[in-house]
């Protein structure tokens, strides 16, 4: 299983795998902007991820119908990608609420509690734990985000509420990465995407109806970001590259985004980047680096 692992990271030695893992980098960072979009809106919380969803969603169905040639996906396929789209609005739902209700920093740390439950579940399914540059990157990786969420991070009864939220989150991201895995062995990355899609449109209006959150925005702007960098770029990057990758990478680049969220703070908001952080964020791009150190001595597939 290890050795099947390790040739998934390696992945197709030419053509589209040789892009994989810029593509995983880059899905990473389109989807770090999101939170700071989430606090520019003027909707409700899980208003502002109806509109992600709703606005990015006729792009995502197109290039799905053209991607499958207007053929009907399998059943099964169809309910795991359906399944994983409500994980996905409910994730959605309770982190953007969760965002309005604790620090930006305490949000994104609770929030990608993701990667280190997919590193477990990737040692879960190979029965081994990370050795060598593999373990070197995972250490590396939970320093480097500590550091950078330590200065900013706060405990504070005041933000339980929103802690608790994004922690939630967090572990039905798990879920619906872990789902939509499994489902792009049988599907295409846009089409697993566009099913997942269209069920997280109503549950996240239906949520946003029920909390009596303000839909209709008045500068659609944040949420026009909101969709084509978060959705679009972001999910559909990450979807693409979800089966060349173990679990363990996966996790680690999700740590990506904490790192890119104290950089988006420094250049918007004026918050103080100092060394630790710096230092931290080094920590976490020499990680990326050590991860795929293994997979290039590995023969490709």
């Amino acid at each position: 299983m290890t050795a099947k692992m390790d040739r998934i990271d390696e992945g197709i030695g030419n053509g589209a795998g040789r892009w994989a893992f810029a593509a995983l980098i880059g899905g990473n960072v389109a989807l770090s902007l999101g939170a700071m979009l989430v606090r520019l809106a003027d909707t409700g919380p899980a208003a502002s991820a109806f509109w992600r969803m709703t606005i990015a969603l006729p792009l995502i169905l197109l290039f799905a119908w053209r991607e499958s040639g207007g053929r009907a996906p399998p059943r099964r396929a169809m309910l795991v990608a359906a399944i994983a789209g409500i994980f996905f609005a409910l994730d959605l739902a309770t982190w953007h609420i969760g965002i309005l209700h604790t620090k930006i920093a305490n949000a994104t740390l609770f929030g990608n509690c993701a990667s280190l439950l997919l590193v477990l579940w990737g040692v879960y399914l190979t029965r081994t734990w990370p050795r060598g540059w593999q373990a070197l990157a995972v250490l590396l990786a939970f320093a480097g985000s500590a550091l950078l969420m330590g200065q900013s991070y706060e405990i504070s009864a005041d933000y339980l509420l929103g802690d608790l939220l994004s922690l939630l989150a967090g572990v039905l991201y798990t879920i619906y990465v872990i789902l939509m895995q499994r489902v792009r062995g049988t599907l295409a990355p846009w089409t697993a995407l566009g099913i997942a899609s269209v069920v997280c449109v109503p549950v996240l209006l239906g949520t946003a109806l029920a909390l009596g959150e303000a839909i209709v925005p008045r500068d659609w702007t944040p949420l026009v970001l909101l969709a084509l960098t978060s959705q679009v770029v972001g999910q559909g990057l990450m979807i693409w590259s979800l089966p060349r990758f173990s679990p363990l990478v996966l996790g680690l680049t999700l740590l990506i985004q904490p790192a890119i969220a104290a950089l988006a703070g420094w250049l918007m908001f004026d918050e103080l980047l100092g060394p630790v952080d710096i230092f931290g964020g080094m920590l976490v791009g020499a990680a990326l680096v050590l991860i795929r150190l293994p997979s290039r001595r590995a023969a490709p597939i």
